[in-house]
């Protein structure tokens, strides 16, 4: 049987979708024996996942210039190489500041990686299959969170944490043999744009200080970072609009399709995040729960997500994307009430309901909401859509980790997490879960604000 271009690209971006979130969540498992090797401090030893989220974030949206520039292929393919660098530089580092350079590498690359797949996915695949495509891929990143914590932690406690980032090698190698040998020709958007070198610099600077400083809201200098970060990426906003070639097109936002979209995907992100860790405190402090059985139950929801996306994908190729996402976030927010009444005494089924809920949901909107953000734009803005679903994503979960630190710093102080403190987290639990279902809430409203939206669909063939 012949197989398709479709179905290497969509292949291409499944793997590399999953093993990008796959080393990005499961580095958390070998931390400690990361800062134990290096006698990392503290401070040094938050750095290990805070770097490579700061990497990350600076480059999304300059890659979605270079990739339309230069080919998406060809970016993606360099993107997996720096990854690849990254982590075979990690894997063999002998001490902090090398292990924190090769970092650096893996961020960069996971940068072009993200969003260069999903370019080249609709850039590559059929209108009429898109949806379907972008589920697989969102079902990648949904697998690799709940896959990670297992395989890494069975990894670094029988091989050592070398092992997590030599782990992902061989799998990047066959996307790299995949894309030469099979995946054929090159698709360019930008080829006559000239590089928005300033917009780059504005917009690195601008969500560097917002996600350092939103991530440290509980002192002045979190606050003024913030502050300033906001200012840099409005004034980042208004260069923009005047620019030729600029790196992102702010024009896209006057299709209130996308922009709903966008809204809707950055509210979904900071809830998920957020929410995850509530469950996971929820489950060892207040009920006393060890960290295996923990782990066991949190997998309950993205493994529900990885299930529904691909379904719900394909179907938003047949029905509005955005009225499957408001029916996915309706479902989602109503698990997300339950959890906002989450107490030591709620019947373990209860959280195992609201889990689910929160699974079904978030797995009929994410596909069908991307599939919206990436069928918005022209074709040839695919990159810079695909590098504003990341941007979102990235936004919504440092907002996740602002709020988390926000909300538990005002109820219990310097107190560490502790069973004995278990009234004051479940607290702190119930107003973040009412915080983020307020944030779905508004997610489902951006999403019906979109399908009012006279604005069309694009359902431009790919070349």
């Amino acid at each position: 049987m012949k197989i398709e271009l479709e179905h290497y690209v969509i292949f291409v971006s499944f793997i590399t979708s999953f093993f990008a979130v796959f080393l990005s969540n499961g580095v958390i498992i070998g931390v400690p024996a990361i800062a134990n090797d290096f006698a990392m401090n503290n401070v040094i030893q938050n750095w290990v996942p805070t770097i490579l989220f700061l990497v990350v974030a600076v480059f999304t949206v300059p890659a979605g210039q270079i990739s339309g520039k230069f080919g998406v292929k060809k970016s993606l393919t360099m993107g997996i190489l720096v990854y690849l660098i990254g982590s075979a530089g990690a894997a063999l580092s002998f001490s902090t500041e090398s292990f924190l350079v090769f970092r650096i590498f893996q961020g960069a690359g996971m940068a072009f990686l993200n969003v260069s797949a999903m370019a080249m996915v609709v850039s590559a695949v059929k209108p009429q299959n898109r949806g379907k495509a972008l589920g697989f891929t969102v079902t990648g990143v949904y697998l690799a969170t709940s896959l990670s914590p297992v395989i890494c932690g069975f990894l670094v406690h029988n091989l050592g944490w070398r092992s997590m980032f030599y782990f992902v090698i061989p799998f990047l190698a066959l996307c790299i043999i995949l894309i030469v040998l099979k995946i054929p020709g090159e698709w360019k958007t930008y080829e006559k744009d000239k590089i928005d070198k300033t917009g780059s610099i504005l917009y690195a600077l601008g969500i560097l200080a917002f996600i350092y400083g939103f991530t440290a809201l509980t002192n002045i200098n979190g606050i003024i970072l913030t502050v300033i970060g906001i200012i840099l990426l409005i004034v980042f906003a208004i260069y923009e609009l005047k620019q030729k070639t600029p790196v992102f097109n702010m024009n896209l936002f006057k299709n209130s399709k996308f922009t709903s979209s966008n809204i809707a995907a950055l509210c979904s992100y900071l809830a998920i995040m957020a929410v995850t860790t509530i469950i996971n405190y929820h489950l060892q402090y207040v009920r006393g729960f060890d960290a295996q059985i923990s782990g066991l139950i949190l997998i309950i929801t993205p493994i529900i997500m990885a299930i529904i996306a691909p379904n719900a994908g394909k179907l938003s190729d047949k029905i509005h994307p955005q009225k499957l996402a408001a029916t996915g976030m309706t479902i989602a927010v109503i698990g997300l009430g339950i959890l906002t009444f989450l107490n030591e005494n709620t019947p373990i089924y209860f959280l195992i309901l609201a889990m689910i809920l929160e699974g079904i949901g978030m797995g009929l909107f994410s596909s069908p909401n991307m599939n919206a953000i990436m069928s918005s734009v022209p074709l040839k803005d695919a990159p810079t859509a695909s590098a504003s679903q990341a941007t979102m994503r990235t936004i919504g979960q440092t907002m996740s980790l602002g709020l988390l630190t926000l909300i538990f710093a005002l109820i219990m102080g310097n107190l560490k997490l502790s069973p004995q403190y278990a009234n004051m987290i479940v607290q702190s639990s119930q107003i973040i879960c009412g915080i983020c279902t307020m944030a779905c809430m508004i997610g489902i409203f951006a999403s019906l604000v979109g399908i009012h939206s006279k604005d069309e669909f694009n359902i431009q063939k790919p070349n």
